[in-house]
């Protein structure tokens, strides 16, 4: 133990005191006193036993701390008891006149000498040996060198007494006469040294233990005894003698004195601490007995079933759970094999899961299937540890087994409700949003790539604020803050913003959850029904027209009835006189004006009288362009594109030709420098798809008449007012805006249909179809045109301006068959392109919007992926598209409207191409 400071100013007392007492006697020391042999063997005796003691203790030091320098110190302590014996021995006039073991007048001197000489070089040994890492320890047996210690030190005292006895005469005389001898003088010198040199070395070998502070005492106290009793002194039994050995018998007891301390505290902290580990067994058993009743009580209550079995699978432990979930109670149980719950089918299972128990493993959660007493079976989750023995080795298994059959039953239930949840969510066509309290989007349904233009990662993350159009926002957080007070969100209307940039109305229903804090709405694209509301707001607006046109014409007939039937009785009245004569004939001529602007009139609103018969189209054509070509000048080139196969038409001949004259009239109009004119016919089927977006379309065969020009177009905003009467953008005095008007209603009376075509810059096609002569088979076109409809696996990216119609083309390839991609215009489609590598045909409008149409789309798509194959689509007739010189001959060009079959025809022929 290191040294304190209470040890060393122990130590420091003793050797002053030992100091004070050395001075007082030192000039006394040759002082003779009165020989008492009997003093020599008392302090023989008593300095052996102590030295032995010492010894003995030291030895046992070494045993636990194998530390070679106590084995050297308790060797030192051990020949100092050997060799007080001897020299008690061999002591002249103790036990024998000259002393036993043969010894001579100089026997007793030199074993003084050697004995007090060896045990300072064994104390300096011990403090050069000292070390604070712990290399001086012993790595052998601690009973073996001691046994060698022990041996050694009789073999050297056997040795030293032989030659100081037996041959004593080759040794030097120390003392002579009573006087001490140069070689005396010399010995004592270099054995006072020896001493000296290991209290030096001793102080200086730090730091310092308390045997190491009371052998620097022992050392001091065995220089004052070497001082006076082989120093000082002159002769023996004289006062340095006696007060040396009494010196060497106390340095002899410091040591001795502080192991036993040393002893005695190790002994009473040691019943200490025996009474603490008794109180701690006594408390941990009480804790174990507690615990294992504590345990035990929540075994039998546990709501799980805890069983515990042998590693062969008998039953050793089965709580009163086991017997409610079961039905075995434990009498019936314990002793039996595990398999009286166990289905034959799941018993393999057992004897897998008991050998991985035997190798130590533990099993969690493992959810299996169990039987009942009654043959139920029960779905269970089990976890199953192994039992081991007080040596660790594994005697059993502990299982623990929970019911989750209704549990299972549940989450099964739930799984599927979420799952149909889930593919609600992903199949909507409306569009379903989830966001914070916040407003950010959390979870955005995929039906916003469609109605939005975005994917539902481009929107998550993001507050709803990007979205919604800035005028709508107020209302809109109106909306959600009423939510979240807890009234009822009723149906309102927001605009969003779409992607490539215009605004698109959606009706939402929405509600907010406060345990999950969160805003569901659903919202509901109105773009198709607004289209259709304005198209039928149209209809509805072309009908009032045409009723207030018809009453007024049918009215101003009547007033020109009079006016045409009173003119000539003033003509002849005035026929003798020119003045007026000239004014009747104005009267007639504006009569007559008026007479063709209420027949106009009457067309549109589908009054006039109509003689319908079976007209070959393509003769009537031919006869309207020979009308023509004089009418419209060198600068126009008129083309007549006739189907071979057109069928003939139910139609008034005189009406379709004005309505043929009139559209081309217009034409000439838009083409000011000149241009092309094509007329074209062909057979038509008209289908349910086309009829559901034009509502007085009929479905059926039907003959078409298209005249196309390459004049300037019609702005997108007049498309819809060309057929309303008097709206014209010609100049005044250059148009009534009548024309169209007038062609309209003769096509609606006639049971067709109109439509019209045009963009700025690339001209315009108008199409009019009209209803075909009964009793008429198809024709080989149209029999081909409604064979078998044949689709296809492949994708197929559509690129159309007008949603509605991209909507529909969409649903149309889906149906086939097909992948679809989709995009609005051609910045999309080439974002498209870039982004899906699987992507086999290309099916474009040729006039579109931007500054790329569908010719320019098809030649940058093709540079980046040259095996792209394409298609094209337009409102434009095939022939128009072709003369006007958009696209170049062979390109496939699939011309609006187009049914189901030629849709999969053309898509096949391109694909194949």
């Amino acid at each position: 133990m290191p040294a304190t400071g209470r040890d060393r100013t122990a130590a420091l007392s003793v050797v002053g005191v030992s100091a004070v007492l050395f001075a007082l006697a030192a000039p006394f020391a040759g002082l003779p006193l009165v020989p008492m042999p009997a003093f020599v063997a008392s302090y023989q005796s008593a300095l052996a036993v102590n030295d032995l003691i010492t010894a003995v203790l030291l030895f046992s030091q070494f045993a636990m701390l194998r530390a070679r320098e106590l084995l050297l110190l308790a060797s030192g302590y051990l020949f100092t008891a050997a060799a007080a014996v001897v020299h008690a021995l061999t002591f002249p006039g103790l036990f024998a006149p000259s002393g036993l073991l043969n010894a001579g007048s100089q026997t007793t001197v030199w074993l003084y000498m050697v004995w007090h000489g060896v045990f300072p070089l064994l104390v300096l040994g011990y403090a050069l040996l000292k070390s604070e890492d712990g290399n001086s320890q012993l790595r052998g047996s601690t009973a073996n060198a001691i046994l060698g210690c022990v041996a050694a030190v009789g073999a050297g005292i056997v040795a030293f007494t032989y030659v100081v006895t037996a041959q004593h005469d080759i040794l030097p005389i120390l003392l002579s006469g009573g006087h001490y001898t140069p070689v005396m003088i010399g010995v004592v010198s270099t054995v006072w040294c020896c001493s000296l040199g290991a209290l030096v070395v001793l102080w200086a070998r730090r730091p310092h233990s308390v045997i190491d502070v009371w052998l620097m005492v022992v050392m001091c106290a065995w220089l004052f005894d070497i001082a006076l009793s082989a120093i000082l002194n002159v002769a023996r039994f004289d006062l340095g003698f006696y007060a040396g050995r009494i010196y060497g018998l106390c340095a002899a007891s410091f040591v001795l004195a502080v192991l036993l301390f040393d002893n005695i505290a190790l002994q009473a902290q040691l019943s200490r601490l025996l009474g603490t580990v008794r109180r701690q067994a006594d408390s941990e058993r009480d804790y174990h007995t507690e615990r294992e009743r504590l345990f035990s009580a929540v075994v039998e209550s546990s709501n799980d079933a805890i069983i515990t079995k042998r590693l062969d699978g008998t039953i050793t432990a089965w709580n009163r759970a086991a017997e409610r979930l079961f039905g075995f109670t434990a009498a019936e149980a314990v002793g039996k094999s595990i398999d009286i719950i166990v289905p034959p089918e799941r018993r393999a299972e057992v004897k897998n899961s008991l050998a991985r128990i035997g190798r130590g493993e533990a099993i969690e959660q493992h959810e299996t299937a169990r039987a009942r007493k009654d043959g139920t079976q029960l779905d269970i989750s089990l976890i199953v540890s192994p039992i081991r023995s007080s040596t660790g080795e594994i005697v059993g298994a502990s299982k623990t087994a929970r019911d989750i059959t209704e549990s299972k039953r549940t989450q099964i239930a739930l799984n599927r409700e979420i799952e149909e949840r889930q593919r609600i969510f992903e199949t909507s066509q409306d569009l379903i949003l989830v966001t914070d309290p916040a407003g950010n989007f959390v979870q955005v349904s995929p039906s916003a790539m469609s109605i939005l233009g975005y994917r539902p990662e481009d929107m998550i993350g993001h507050t709803a604020i990007e979205f919604i159009h800035p005028d709508d926002l107020e209302n809109t957080r109106n909306e959600m803050r009423s939510a979240r007070r807890g009234r009822q969100m009723r149906n309102f209307e927001t605009r969003y913003v779409h992607k490539d940039g215009h605004p698109v109305t959606l009706t939402w229903m929405g509600t907010w959850s406060e345990p999950v804090r969160r805003h569901f709405f659903i919202g509901r694209d109105l773009t198709e029904k607004q289209a259709a509301e304005a198209l039928m707001r149209q209809a509805q607006k072309m009908e009032a027209v045409g009723q207030l046109t018809g009453g007024v014409a049918h009215d101003f007939n009547n007033i020109l009835t009079v006016i045409t039937g009173t003119i000539g009785i003033l003509s002849e009245a005035v026929a003798d006189k020119p003045e007026l004569a000239t004014i009747a004939r104005l009267i007639d001529e504006a009569a007559e004006r008026g007479a063709q602007l209420t027949k106009h009139l009457l067309a549109f609103a589908r009054k006039q009288p109509l003689q319908p018969r079976e007209i070959d189209v393509n003769a009537l054509v031919l006869e309207a362009a020979k009308l023509l070509h004089p009418t419209l000048g060198e600068q126009v080139q008129i083309t007549p594109l006739l189907a071979a196969d057109a069928r003939t038409a139910m139609v008034d001949p005189n009406q379709l030709t004005s309505a043929i004259l009139n559209l081309a009239l217009n034409a000439r109009d838009a083409m000011p420098d000149g241009g092309k004119l094509a007329l074209e016919t062909g057979n038509v089927y008209l289908d349910e798809a086309y009829a559901a977006m034009h509502s007085e379309v009929t479905v059926g065969n039907h003959v078409m008449i298209a005249v196309s020009d390459t004049g300037a177009g019609i702005p997108a905003a007049n498309l819809e007012r060309v057929f309303d009467p008097f709206f014209t953008t010609k100049e005044v005095g250059k148009g009534t805006g009548l024309g169209l008007s007038m062609v309209f209603g003769f096509v609606k009376q006639s049971g067709g249909h109109i439509k019209i075509y045009s963009e700025e810059g690339h001209g315009t096609t108008v199409k009019i179809y009209l209803p075909r002569a009964t009793g008429l088979g198809q024709t080989a076109a149209e029999a081909f045109a409604t064979s078998v409809v044949e689709g296809g696996t492949e994708t197929i990216l559509v690129v159309e301006d007008d949603a509605m119609v991209r909507n529909y083309v969409i649903t149309q390839i889906k149906s086939l068959g097909y992948a679809t991609f989709e995009a609005a215009n051609a910045a999309e489609a080439l974002e498209v392109i870039d982004k899906n590598r699987a992507i086999d045909l290309l099916f474009t409008d040729v006039i579109m919007p931007g500054p790329m149409n569908g010719r320019k789309l098809v030649d940058e798509a093709q540079k980046r992926r040259p095996a792209l194959k394409t298609l094209y689509t337009s409102g434009y007739t095939e022939n128009a598209i072709v003369h006007h010189g958009r696209l170049d001959s062979g390109v496939l060009l699939l011309a609006k409207p187009y049914r189901k079959s030629e849709l999969a025809r053309m898509i096949r022929m391109a694909l194949g191409s």
